[in-house]
């Protein structure tokens, strides 16, 4: 269903304002680059400083520039579960392929908590949903039990997983458990190539905000069985995954992006600042590795 280079873009804000001529360049950019889906509001789009209303247009603004030519994901989640089901509503009104779905954060629920969650959400609701487990940023941990208990009861509903633990014992473990046709999603670039060789299809990718021709290349290579060419892409690729992390997230990416399109702003939303001097020089150095600035 999904698979590739996906990225989880970043949202373009100019003077505190969603800048709605870049975002809708932006996304053309990435598919004329070769990423073979979207997910808008996700983390790295700042999906927690929006409101509801931005939210909600910057998710239609992608399904409209996309135009069907690639699946829109569109990030739904929220640690209330009426707020929750409520974007996926929205977001299926609006014209979204699937609902990236994060574990709610802060509230710390349990397993059977998780359960019902989900289990409501896919109750309630018939856009397909792809799970997001990102223990680093929610506390929270979807664990494999649970995720495979999800699958079972609701097979046409939860479609697909991206795993953002950094636990790769995890892609075995849902494949043995929620079968080989479920979708698993690399959460962390770093780790895509060895996802592959365990069964992921694809990679939820921060790198490609910034370099998407690159990132599809590798995805391609991967899916190919081509590990060679795939492992030299990924070394390639390795001091940007990096890089983009060298500061609080998306702030290096966004410095990236302005660095490539004057018509992207490098604004970021708080608790997010600016991008650090040393966050600067490092997305400086792997953007001229790689030629790209």
């Amino acid at each position: 269903m999904f698979s590739g280079s996906i990225p989880a873009l970043a949202t373009p804000f100019r003077d505190g304002v969603l800048d709605e001529a870049a975002f809708r360049r932006f996304v053309d950019w990435q598919i004329d680059s070769g990423s073979s889906g979207l997910v808008p509001c996700g983390t790295t789009g700042e999906a927690s400083t929006m409101d509801n209303e931005e939210h909600h247009r910057v998710i239609g603004l992608c399904v409209e520039q996309a135009a069907g030519r690639v699946p829109v994901i569109a990030g739904c989640g929220s640690n209330d579960t009426r707020t929750a089901l409520w974007h996926m509503e929205v977001a299926k009104e609006l014209g979204a392929d699937a609902a990236l779905m994060v574990a709610p954060y802060y509230n710390r629920p349990s397993q059977a908590g998780l359960l019902a969650h989900f289990s409501f959400l896919a109750e309630s609701c018939d856009l397909p949903i792809v799970l997001y487990n990102v223990p680093g940023r929610t506390v929270t941990d979807l664990l494999p039990a649970t995720v495979a208990e999800l699958v079972r009861r609701y097979p046409d509903r939860i479609v697909g997983l991206k795993d953002a633990s950094g636990d790769l014992q995890r892609v075995t473990q849902h494949r043995r458990r929620a079968g080989e046709g479920f979708c698993q999603l690399s959460g962390d670039d770093p780790l895509a190539l060895a996802g592959y060789a365990l069964g992921q299809v694809g990679c939820i990718s921060v790198t490609a905000n910034v370099a998407p021709a690159l990132c599809a290349d590798f995805h391609a290579a991967a899916q190919a069985g081509d590990f060679a060419r795939a492992r030299v892409l990924h070394d390639q690729l390795f001091p940007l995954h990096k890089a983009l992390f060298a500061d609080a997230s998306p702030a290096p990416t966004k410095y990236a992006l302005a660095r490539l399109h004057d018509w992207f702003a490098c604004d970021t939303r708080l608790p997010i600042a600016p991008c650090s001097e040393e966050g600067r020089q490092a997305v400086d150095a792997a953007l001229a590795a790689l030629g790209l600035a």
